[in-house]
């Protein structure tokens, strides 16, 4: 079981603890206060696969209201090194973000190298996609590049299947994830030092089959975790039966503790998200897209690209306060993705994160004020009519 939530001695701040401020319907909002800072939710979490938020700089990420950054352990370790970044401070001080950073456990990027691994109940062996090394990574390994990184709220080791595998594959992989969590437990509670000033998530799996995510939420319960993060989820089974999944898994997992789902997604997947109890996220969307000149806007998505922007004078989206809405034109920023301008990729993604960010400061303030519902249905009329 995760110590008690108190206070740390040398620290006005606790290790970790999550207080709901207000609920409506199942969606909620609140803050998590952990050592290096406080994290309003619901929460998006820009992602800094390696130890950088692409086209953007720390401060700038900051300054879009981002609470909390996640890193990558399958990255950091193969590039430069979990061991050299400790070396070097931990990965707060390498990339110079002091408020707090989640690390995801690198099962989901190993299970994607299917032609490079071997898995087995001791972990996973697989060659790396750089350099053709092999390594080896389990709970315990995991854990310790994790605690090498420095990490703030460390994800346990686990394995993601496809929805569309058979049910017996996915029961399978769902007890294996369960040992593996157990492992996970064991590993980070030795870690000394660090864990007793990080989290540790568990990850719900079961795909979409409810009786298999009640049997994973029972095992996590068993074990004891700061935060539970659903998982299995966005691996290409669509929206719909994701939130027929979200409509039961959420309420599996411990009422006081966070709720985050991995890897979601488009903005209308947040507001569906957040409604059926989700508090934290993560997706590599809104700098991916920025990087191609996709937008989000409180209007829907837009190409830059397109030509119909090329004598545009007005802004990018009317309703955003972002530096790049407030002093660019959809012109010129169709100039810059036109002419491969690495410009072009910054401003469009400070925006995008920027959207992200007001997105959940949105969400939060219709929760406190009891006005979800209609916070979601004006977004849904408004959403999609570029």
């Amino acid at each position: 079981m995760p110590e008690p939530i108190t206070p740390d001695a040398d620290n006005a701040r606790p290790r970790f603890a999550f207080t709901i401020a207000a609920r409506d319907g199942r969606a909620r909002t609140g803050t998590i206060v952990m050592r290096r800072g406080e994290i309003r939710t619901p929460a998006f979490m820009p992602v800094g696969t390696a130890a950088t938020v692409k086209a953007m700089k720390p401060e700038a990420v900051r300054a879009t209201g981002a609470d909390i950054i996640l890193g990558n352990t399958y990255h950091l370790m193969l590039r430069p090194g979990a061991e050299r970044v400790a070396r070097l401070g931990g990965l707060h001080a390498f990339m110079n973000w002091q408020r707090p950073i989640l690390t995801d456990s690198g099962g989901y990027q190993v299970m994607s190298l299917s032609e490079l691994r071997k898995l087995t109940e001791d972990g996973v062996e697989f060659r790396s996609h750089l350099d053709g090394s092999r390594h080896m990574l389990s709970p315990e390994r995991s854990m310790e590049i994790q605690r090498l990184l420095g990490s703030d709220i460390v994800m346990a080791f686990d394995e993601c299947p496809r929805a569309d595998r058979p049910l017996a594959e996915i029961g399978a992989s769902m007890e294996l994830s369960m040992r593996w969590a157990a492992r996970s437990r064991s590993a980070f509670d030795a870690g000394g030092a660090h864990a007793k000033g990080a989290a540790l998530f568990g990850i719900q799996q079961g795909a979409l089959d409810e009786r298999l995510r009640a049997r994973s939420a029972e095992a996590l319960r068993d074990i004891g975790f700061d935060g539970y993060a659903i998982g299995g989820l966005a691996v290409g089974e669509g929206q719909a039966a994701m939130f027929a999944t979200l409509d039961f898994a959420p309420a599996m997992l411990p009422e006081d503790r966070p709720r985050y789902l991995m890897g979601v997604g488009k903005p209308d997947d947040l507001v569906g998200a957040v409604l059926r109890g989700v508090d934290m996220f993560d997706c590599v969307l809104p700098t991916r897209s920025g990087r191609n000149g996709q937008a989000f806007t409180w209007a829907g998505p837009l190409n830059l690209r397109n030509a119909r922007h090329a004598e545009d004078a007005g802004p990018l989206d009317p309703r955003c306060a972002c530096p790049t809405c407030a002093t660019y034109s959809r012109a010129y920023l169709h100039h810059l993705q036109k002419s491969g301008e690495i410009l072009g990729a910054m401003l469009v993604t400070e925006h995008n994160l920027s959207f992200y960010q007001q997105l959940m400061a949105a969400m939060r303030e219709a929760i406190a004020g009891g006005r979800m519902d209609d916070f979601a249905a004006a977004f849904a009329r408004d959403y999609g009519s570029v």
